[in-house]
């Protein structure tokens, strides 16, 4: 890194923080007054387009966006790859209102745990994997027939760019049981935002928005073959972002 790339990620960090405090406590104070659809626009929306705006003016990280007319009207499940936390602000500004799954602990930070406590996430228990799942389902049904969107990440982690997690099954059996498609993102965040360390890279993140997929049926196996075309349209649209060619033989990591 360069010593100038190393004082604009510095500078961007700074105003990244100094925006989220000041703007947790302007929201904590109006957020409770607001109907939830005005109070995700208020306090996720404009705070979310500010920290992607930061990162493209100060960090040199822009964006390209594809497959906008993929978006149906209908909210719906968002099955995306986890690199960093640049695709976490986007889609949550692109989408709205948007209910994410994240780690409970999340909702006790001070400030921007609290604020996020407000906008109906899907906090779950890691480490409690059957329970996280039945709360998934619960809750995340609860969110779909609110009109809001469910963005989860089917990776449950942050992975480089060069590897993609297997998928976890809930995004999809939540899709299926509540009859719905699942919208699948994939994108390249990572190779300008990584998942270790704090510096960034000047470039544009790639993100492609592909078409719904619908189940082909009902059921545990519907569920697992909707979970494994997901993964699959992913991967391969991950992998031609890097400029990999797959193998036919590759072995599908989906479960």
């Amino acid at each position: 890194m360069t010593i100038l790339q190393a004082f604009r990620t510095t500078l961007f960090y700074l105003l990244l923080s100094s925006s989220s405090f000041f703007w947790c406590l302007i929201s904590l104070l109006v957020a409770p007054l607001l109907p939830f659809r005005q109070r995700y626009r208020f306090v996720i929306q404009t705070w979310c387009r500010c920290a992607v705006w930061l990162a493209r003016v100060v960090a040199g990280i822009r964006y390209e966006v594809r497959g906008l007319e993929n978006i149906p009207q209908r909210p719906c499940v968002i099955l995306a790859n986890h690199q960093s936390t640049w695709e976490t602000f986007f889609l949550s500004a692109l989408f709205e209102p948007l209910s994410q799954v994240v780690k409970r602990e999340l909702l006790h930070v001070p400030f921007f745990g609290w604020g996020m406590a407000l906008l109906k996430p899907i906090a779950i228990d890691r480490s409690n994997p059957k329970a996280a799942l039945k709360q998934m389902a619960r809750q995340g049904d609860e969110r779909l027939r609110q009109g809001a969107w469910v963005l989860v990440f089917p990776e449950g982690t942050r992975n480089p760019p060069e590897q993609l997690g297997k998928f976890s099954r809930g995004g999809a059996a939540l899709a299926v049981n509540a009859g719905l498609p699942v919208l699948p993102i994939a994108h390249n965040a990572g190779e300008f935002w990584p998942k270790e360390g704090w510096g960034k890279r000047p470039g544009t993140i790639q993100v492609i928005i592909g078409a719904p997929m619908h189940a082909e049926g009902e059921g545990p196996r519907a569920i697992a073959e909707l979970n494994e075309r997901a993964y699959q349209w992913v991967r391969c649209q991950q992998a031609a972002l890097r400029g990999e060619a797959l193998s036919a033989e590759t072995p599908a990591e989906a479960r």
